[in-house]
């Protein structure tokens, strides 16, 4: 027997708080069964977490087992993340429950772009709002902001060319007005993050994930099941390469870049334009699939509804399986994005528990 299963150690409480956070509510015996762990070593685990308000456990439904069936486990609703989702035309927030419950939105539309300091003083209003009325019980633990621009290590935006921010300290702009720990990442990146660990890409050690929003396209790579962050952070940055053109004539800007030409208008015939696009789609996936080898992609935002459904699904996917290296792989598919809306505020609200649950694939 290893010693973490005889010793509750603090390694361990992250470790069974992670599982109930990703797998969701689970009984003491499939904890046990889980991690490896004794019973009587998960029932300590499982007591300081519910003793520090990280977990709750209740009686399972009722079953015609004969017996007394174990507890069922669950992280607590009431320790929320504060999601936040600066654009163009508006700032969009989320209170996040550890067990993944959007407990509360709010959007605050403006008539222009806000600032880093804008967007500081509306995720402080916001929090105390929440706090004095619908999550007035919750336990705030920090702030996940996900940005259309290029974000480093450090809590910077480096560049958002179209909210008009370069070098900007958004983090420690939000720390100082909301007194909660604040971290930042690109949108699509946490996008993709999101969707791999709950959404389409879940149980997938590989995925592309492409997003398409009011400010352009980006997208986030996962590899050996871990978020690719780059030499400086800006990986995924897929809405900026020079698209391939299987039909010459589909090019349409001086540039060529994926993220203009699938805004340049090119025919009136909506048809025509769809067409245009799914081709442009399909050879830039194509590209992406050859180079990282990937074995699912997932479409999200404005570039989901490009994907179809049924046939029309399949012969999307047919045209970038013939364009790539392995045209005959059963395994790879095309997917869209399976958490809609949320998958911004889960993939921030991620940043913001990292600490909580001594996530290593995103703390810096």
């Amino acid at each position: 027997m290893d010693q973490a299963s005889t010793t509750p150690g603090s390694d361990n409480l992250p470790r069974l708080l992670t599982i109930l956070h990703r797998e969701g509510a689970r009984s003491r015996a499939q904890l046990t069964a889980d991690t490896g762990l004794n019973r009587s070593t998960i029932a300590s685990l499982v007591s300081a977490l519910t003793e520090a308000g990280l977990a709750a456990e209740h009686d399972p439904a009722q079953t015609r087992r004969v017996g007394r069936p174990s507890p069922v486990v669950s992280a607590s609703s009431d320790v929320v993340a504060i999601a936040v989702n600066p654009e163009v035309d508006a700032v969009r927030l989320a209170a996040v429950g550890l067990d993944l419950a959007v407990r509360a939105r709010a959007t605050v539309d403006l008539d222009a772009p806000p600032t880093p300091q804008q967007v500081a003083s509306i995720v402080a209003a916001t929090i105390a709002e929440w706090r004095s009325a619908d999550l007035s019980t919750a336990r705030f633990v920090g702030v996940g902001l996900a940005v259309p621009g290029l974000v480093s290590d450090t809590g910077v935006v480096a560049n958002a060319p179209h909210l008009g921010w370069v070098d900007e300290p958004l983090a420690d702009l939000v720390a100082g007005t909301s007194g909660l720990a604040a971290r930042i990442g690109n949108d699509a990146s946490l996008g993709a993050l999101a969707e791999h660990r709950f959404g389409s890409g879940t149980g997938r050690s590989d995925m592309v994930y492409l997003n398409g929003g009011p400010s352009g396209i980006g997208g986030g790579i996962i590899t050996d099941g871990r978020l690719l962050r780059g030499v400086s952070g800006f990986s995924g940055e897929f809405g900026h390469i020079v698209s391939p053109f299987t039909v010459p004539e589909d090019r349409r800007t001086d540039t060529g870049a994926f993220e203009d030409e699938l805004r340049a208008p090119a025919h009136d015939d909506a048809a025509t334009e769809r067409a245009r696009r799914r081709r442009i789609l399909a050879a830039t996936i194509a590209t992406a699939v050859s180079i990282l080898d990937t074995g699912v992609v997932v479409l999200g935002g404005t570039l989901a509804p490009l994907l179809g459904e049924g046939r029309d699904a399949e012969e999307l996917r047919d045209e970038i399986a013939a364009q790539c290296i392995r045209p005959n792989d059963p395994a790879f598919a095309v997917l869209p994005a399976a958490l809609a809306d949320d998958r911004l505020f889960i993939g921030a609200a991620e940043l913001a528990f990292a600490d909580l649950l001594a996530d290593d694939a995103l703390l810096p």
